[in-house]
């Protein structure tokens, strides 16, 4: 079981992804898990995406929370992070 996981919402950020993503697996900690929520995204984030190792999840857009909410069911960690796509 992972320490944490990191759940993070997608939805037509295909200009930040990559950076956020890249933020947390150039992190020198590794016992974590991330959970990318595609949230009906209609850009070209998910290829973006696709390249990392993440779980990923599908849904019809619903808004922020309800990505975030589907995200903690899934999760395995102790601990939940919650970070924005267009953080790094």
């Amino acid at each position: 079981m992972p320490k944490f996981s990191i759940i993070i919402p997608v939805y037509n950020v295909e200009k930040y992804i990559k950076r956020c993503l890249d933020s947390v697996f150039d992190q020198s900690y590794k016992d974590f898990e991330v959970i990318v929520v595609n949230d009906g995204t209609k850009d070209n984030s998910m290829d973006i995406v696709k390249d990392y190792d993440v779980k990923i999840i599908t849904q019809k857009n619903q808004g922020l929370s309800v990505a975030r909410n589907t995200g903690v069911k899934k999760a395995k960690g102790e601990y939940i992070i919650f970070l924005d796509s267009d953080d790094y």
